[in-house]
């Protein structure tokens, strides 16, 4: 019986996880409780000594060390009190009046605010809630197709998911290895790829089929002039003056930022788009501050409502990325500067009330420690796991299906598309991350053949985030499907703005609703399956310039790893890696320590130098 046992321990710990994840225990506890009560098993089999769980409170105590998980706070704190400020009502709004006039002018705001959203708040869950109670009674009001409308704003509000500053990219850095600023460079590309296809279709759309996005009827658009112009001409010169203007920088930013930074490696792209849209932004928000503080009467209402509105938060997210991108700051860093910038333009805009910054405040702690003990949990799980050989068995496993590194890949990408379906990113995060990252460092740098491995990492971390974005808009248990059925009205419901009674919307219309968007979220994904380009060509030149400040020397010895089951005091443990020899025998580190000590002496013992005359 023991020794079926120790040869089934990991498939049998597999199964113990899932009938602990069933009983309804919370999922941090189910984790902890399965790799403790296994790693007591697998004590009594002797199938790793008790001496090798002291180190599980060394483990345990370097995630509480771990800065890195900082970002989190700080990004959901900076997202939850810019939510509190109202700035989603303002930008559905004032976006909507831009747009107004076209044909599907109302989703296209949609699309283009969830982006906005994605990039300052992160947090799915709030840009859907957000979304759906503001701009869905709208849509409905003009005559939107339902499953359409409810289908843009479900997928726009899941664009957190992958626009920087996502929580997924920041967790998948933390359990890939990664620099969280890779992973948001490499995601920025895709991510306003899939916008512009959603923008697309929604154009595609409105030509074939005008009736389901009507435009903005006149009596609705109230940003206009005296003279009942629109405004849209004077907008229009503002942003071609301000684009000129962040035209120009990109021509002269590497040369003004390389000699400030003393650098010389070349300004990688996306550093360069932050830092010319940066500087357009604040040209515009300087113009229209002149124009209203002096009178002038040169820009439109509906120019200056924009400029106002939108170029704040533009600001703060072209702060907080571009710090990231020049290097002047973390991750960490960039989410702190980010949290005090929006309680700086929440109290500007006086809408910074004591409740709003309390509940702000007790939502970023409870979501903090939910992804805390989460981690800690997955951590004492993965111990036990690895300590057993499970990352062998693993690998085993996937190495007997066929295609080799692309059938991983395959596989890979329909497990977590499944398994985003029914649970949050984060478990998927700290459980199925860590079992494939051995297996997928061995076999992925095969497919991309001319890149160093950690670009293939990151490539392969913003393929994830994409994939978890499209499971959560999948039905039937897509997350954001839920947040939008939440928020939705089922039955008939009368518009306060118009008087009339409106029908409902129903889940089967949610649901049909989707499914174009994720035809294109998934055709995103294979995108960067093909051209895998779209996200290391911004990490060349960090590669490039990390390489060049190398010292040109040999290759260094790998560190010594215990193997599975040895003692904790002999060295420091890594039970998460098989046993790797040295690259060279003992005795010739020993010849080659005391030849370097003889050598030492010899300089100690010369005599120093006399002074050169002045």
């Amino acid at each position: 019986m023991s020794a079926l046992l120790v040869e089934h321990f990991v498939p049998l710990m597999f199964a113990g996880l899932l009938l602990v994840l069933l009983s309804g225990l919370p999922v941090a506890f189910g984790l902890a409780a399965t790799g403790l009560g296994f790693g007591l098993l697998g004590i009594g089999l002797e199938l790793f000594p008790p001496a090798l769980f002291q180190a599980l409170p060394l483990r345990i105590f370097g995630i509480m060390q771990n800065e890195t998980l900082l970002a989190i706070p700080f990004f959901t704190l900076m997202g939850l009190v810019l939510e509190r400020s109202g700035l989603a009502e303002d930008l559905l709004d004032t976006v909507g009046q831009v747009f107004g006039p076209l044909r599907g002018g109302l989703a296209v705001a949609v699309v283009l605010v969830g982006a906005l959203l994605a990039a300052t708040t992160g947090v799915m869950a709030a840009a859907v809630i957000s979304m759906g109670l503001i701009s869905l009674p709208i849509m409905l009001r003009h005559g939107y197709h339902r499953p359409l409308a409810a289908g843009v704003i479900a997928a726009s509000g899941t664009l957190a998911q992958a626009i920087p500053p996502s929580l997924v990219l920041i967790v998948l850095a933390d359990q890939l290895g990664r620099s969280v600023g890779q992973l948001y460079a490499g995601a920025l590309g895709p991510g306003l790829l899939l916008v512009a296809f959603y923008l697309v279709f929604i154009a595609v759309m409105a030509w074939l089929k005008p009736q389901c996005l009507p435009a903005l009827p006149l009596e609705a658009r109230v940003h206009r002039e005296a003279s009942g112009r629109s405004g849209h001409r004077s907008l229009g010169l503002l942003l071609a003056l301000c684009a000129a203007a962040g035209w120009a920088w990109a021509q002269v930013h590497e040369a003004w930022v390389n000699a400030w930074l003393a650098r010389s490696t070349p300004a990688p792209g996306d550093e360069v788009l932050i830092s010319a849209l940066a500087v357009a932004a604040a040209l515009a928000f300087v113009l229209a501050t002149l124009n209203r503080a002096l009178g002038l009467g040169a820009l439109s209402k509906l120019a200056e409502q924009v400029t106002f509105v939108l170029i704040p938060p533009l600001l703060l997210i072209f702060l907080v990325l571009g710090t990231i991108f020049l290097g002047l700051a973390t991750p960490t860093e960039g989410g702190a500067l980010g949290a005090l910038g929006a309680l700086l333009m929440a109290a500007a805009r006086r809408r910074l009330s004591r409740t709003s910054l309390r509940e702000a405040l007790d939502r970023t702690a409870s979501l903090s420690c939910f992804v805390l003990f989460i981690l800690i949990g997955s951590t004492v799980f993965s111990f036990t796991f690895n300590a057993a050989d499970g990352h062998v068995w693993v690998e085993r496993l996937f190495a007997s299906l066929p295609g080799g590194a692309w059938g991983f890949l395959l596989v890979v990408n329909l497990l977590v598309f499944g398994l985003g379906m029914f649970i949050d990113f984060f478990e998927i995060a700290f459980i199925v991350v860590p079992l494939l990252l051995p297996t997928a460092e061995k076999l992925l740098p095969a497919l991309l053949p001319g890149l160093p491995p950690e670009a293939v990492m990151v490539w392969f971390g913003v393929m994830l985030a994409m994939n978890l974005q499209t499971s959560f808009l999948t039905p039937p248990f897509g997350f954001a499907l839920f947040y939008l059925r939440s928020v939705a009205p089922a039955g008939p419901w009368r518009d306060a703005a118009s008087g009339r009674t409106l029908a409902g919307l129903s889940t089967a219309q949610i649901y049909r609703g989707t499914l174009p968007f994720i035809g294109l979220q998934l055709a995103v994904v294979a995108a960067l399956v093909v051209w895998p380009g779209l996200v290391t060509r911004a990490l060349e030149d960090d590669v490039a310039a990390s390489s060049s400040a190398l010292p040109a020397e040999g290759p260094r010895a790998e560190p010594l790893r215990l193997r599975p089951g040895a003692s904790v005091f002999d060295l420091s443990p890594d039970p998460d890696r098989p046993f790797e020899p040295l690259p060279v025998p003992p005795e010739a580190l020993d010849a080659e320590l005391a030849a370097r000590e003889a050598e030492a002496l010899r300089d100690l013992q010369q005599p120093a130098p006399s002074a050169a005359p002045r």
